[in-house]
């Protein structure tokens, strides 16, 4: 395996064969877990992110389904488990919609977001929040879709810094900025934050038609 991060997109649509698949790949504890969510999407939503990211695994650890577990950190960010001892590995997963995103690397923390583009109502209210005055700015001259979209790459970063870290809501967004060289168009770039500038993450971000997504991956020193 590489040092660099790798994603995985996963296909989110209704398909009853394909999940009934997907189902039978978790363990009991999973399939319980399954059955409690309120409604068949998030149900759906679940089992497929959870089956791939299984098969995933395995394939990149080179172990059984039944050799493959998971634990939860204090933040409830998962780990991988193998034949009962923790993998040093890390992932993430992230769903929106129809679609959800894996991404896994060898080692450094690691955090992936999704968002499927579609029109929000609330879209003023999250642009106040969670963005500071320069990255307002930015797209202060920006109307519908396109400021959407931009708006979007900039969440997706900051999410999937705040993911990687793995603090959860505890970090604020809109006490560090995205990257200028991302603000200015780029899709990858080198962040630190302002709080640890000794600690640095690879952001990268990942458009199509139909989703925004971002990857944040700690650099290990070698």
């Amino acid at each position: 395996m590489g040092n660099d991060a790798v994603g995985l997109h996963i296909d989110l649509s209704p398909n009853p064969a394909r999940e009934a698949a997907a189902l039978a790949l978790l363990d009991e504890q999973e399939q319980t877990r399954c059955r409690r969510f309120a409604n068949s999407g998030s149900q759906r939503r679940f089992t497929l992110c959870r089956a791939a990211l299984r098969a995933f695994l395995c394939d990149q650890l080179s172990c059984s389904n039944e050799e493959l577990a998971f634990g939860a950190s204090y933040y409830e960010k998962p780990f991988a488990i193998v034949q009962g001892l923790p993998s040093p590995v890390s992932f993430n997963v992230s769903h929106s919609g129809k679609h959800g995103l894996i991404a896994f690397a060898p080692e450094g923390r690691l955090g992936v977001d999704v968002e499927e583009c579609v029109p929000r109502r609330n879209l003023e209210l999250l642009i106040e929040a969670a963005l500071t005055h320069a990255e307002r700015a930015d797209i202060a001259s920006l109307q519908g879709n396109s400021r959407r979209r931009i708006f979007l790459k900039f969440w997706t970063v900051k999410e999937a810094l705040i993911k990687a870290v793995g603090t959860g809501l505890s970090l604020d967004m809109s006490t560090f900025e995205v990257p200028l060289a991302m603000r200015r168009g780029a899709n990858t770039a080198i962040f630190r934050f302002p709080q640890v500038p000794s600690v640095h993450w690879r952001v990268e971000s990942l458009d199509s038609e139909d989703y925004i997504a971002a990857t944040a991956h700690e650099l290990v020193p070698t």
